[in-house]
């Protein structure tokens, strides 16, 4: 049966629900699929769960080390893993729940529940039905990679998806894969009381960051007690008796590793294989990313793709913004484009990081005259007196313009603080703006006019 409707709308992550309020706001008749939970990647699986996780292994790491402030928690710490997980199961469920009511008290919406498929540049099926518009957004998603590891197929393995699942503290996690969701998984089940392994194939945890930065993440996960792997070049995987083996063929230990679980986080894929873009003539990369352009318009006229299956960043922020920016095109006469907003992120490990604009390291590359100011959380006051001294701000400058390129904060806040630097950033403002203001003392944010001011080549 063919339904119209104005505007079709797959996959209720971040960009989707948002958008189709706007539109059915907009007085348009909306259709919204989703094939399996409201909410997308951050609600289920994402940011939510994990972080709720994240909260509970930061109170295990409290309570002990609470004597350290002189307080007495007394008897022994453990961690009931039935209740960690019902917490989140709580939270989760209530921020899946209010997306998925949302949605179906639309005025102008109507919710399909299934997978949908194109049979046409303006048609879609979900199950029996066939829906059509003339403006069609794409929001399904991603979903964890599976790289060719030899044995990998014979031994079972959690992602970061069925890691929600689990309701006890494994007795060895060997995690393969040193970057965001690997190394917050890892910190997070070292507190909760696992004996933690990572297995990096690179040189470094988190490639993309500048040298310094990685090792001091390095440093604070191996001061908990995570084993760190890297230059794993050759990672196989086989069943023992006790659990797993994962080799490593490093230059530097043994050449495997023994655990008793494994825990897959080495990449993303998007969910874009099973969508029949073809019959709709959509152009995807050779990665099955979805081809768009600055205001993230497919080559069919007609159809966007928002999200994380764009390739255009694989965060619920930019995700957001990929909302907002086709929202303000189509709806607002306000031309918003994807190449306006500035690369920012966290990783959510504790202390964590905070990052915004260019590494050190690319700076230098661009050939720009580039000034650079640093500064250890051993001499910020407020990471002293909450005992939390480990990592480092930086910032760079433009020698030139004066304008700050980019900034990492690992440290107490540093996911907070990182914002004061970005919104400069986007006013395209002088570093003196930030320099010359005053802030609340004892902060962590009142460090970053006192780094300003001791830039250097």
């Amino acid at each position: 049966m063919s339904k119209p409707f104005d505007a079709i709308v797959i996959g209720t992550g971040q960009a989707g629900p948002s958008l189709a309020a706007r539109l059915s706001a907009a007085g348009m008749k909306v259709a919204i699929v989703e094939r399996a939970s409201f909410g997308g990647t951050c609600v289920n699986t994402g940011c939510i769960p994990t972080k709720t996780l994240v909260a509970s292994a930061a109170a295990a790491s409290a309570v002990r080390r609470a004597p350290e402030f002189g307080v007495s928690a007394g008897g022994a710490i453990t961690v009931d893993m039935k209740k960690v997980k019902a917490r989140k199961d709580r939270i989760s469920g209530e921020s899946r729940d209010g997306v998925e009511a949302m949605l179906r008290g639309l005025p102008n919406g109507a919710v399909y529940n299934g997978h949908a498929r194109f049979e046409s540049p303006r048609a879609v099926r979900v199950g029996d039905d066939v829906l059509t518009a003339e403006r069609i957004f794409i929001n399904v998603g991603g979903r964890a990679a599976v790289p060719p590891i030899q044995g990998l197929a014979d031994v079972p393995y959690w992602n970061n998806s069925s890691m929600m699942a689990v309701d006890f503290v494994p007795p060895h996690l060997v995690v393969i894969g040193g970057s965001y969701i690997g190394l917050e998984f890892a910190q997070m089940y070292r507190r909760f009381g696992s004996a933690v392994t990572i297995v990096e194939m690179s040189p470094f945890l988190l490639a993309r960051e500048d040298e310094d930065t990685s090792a001091a993440i390095r440093g604070i996960l191996e001061d908990e007690g995570v084993v760190v792997r890297t230059g794993a070049e050759c990672i196989s995987a086989a069943k023992t008796p006790s659990g797993v083996r994962v080799g490593v063929d490093c230059e530097d230990g043994e050449p495997a590793v023994d655990g008793t679980h494994i825990l897959l986080a080495a990449g993303r894929r998007p969910n874009t294989d099973d969508l029949g873009l073809d019959k709709a003539g959509i152009a995807v990369d050779a990665r099955g990313y979805v081809t768009v352009d600055d205001q993230l318009r497919t080559n069919v006229p007609g159809i966007w793709a928002l999200g994380d299956c764009n390739g255009r960043g694989a965060f619920t922020h930019t995700s957001y913004n990929d909302f907002e920016i086709v929202a303000a095109n189509l709806l607002d006469d306000d031309p918003r484009r994807v190449s306006d907003r500035i690369e920012t992120y966290g990783l959510f490990i504790d202390p964590p990081l905070g990052r915004a604009g260019m590494t050190e390291a690319a700076a230098r590359k661009s050939g720009r005259k580039i000034l650079v100011g640093k500064r250890p959380m051993t001499k910020v006051k407020r990471a002293v007196e909450k005992g939390e001294t480990h990592g480092f701000m930086k910032v760079v400058v433009d020698g030139g313009t004066k304008q700050i390129l980019g900034a990492a904060i690992l440290g107490v806040g540093g996911d907070e603080v990182i914002h004061s630097i970005l919104d400069v950033m986007y006013a395209k403002a002088p570093y003196t703006l930030i320099q010359r203001a005053m802030h609340i003392h004892p902060t962590v944010s009142e460090l970053v006019p006192t780094m300003l001011g001791d830039l250097r080549p």
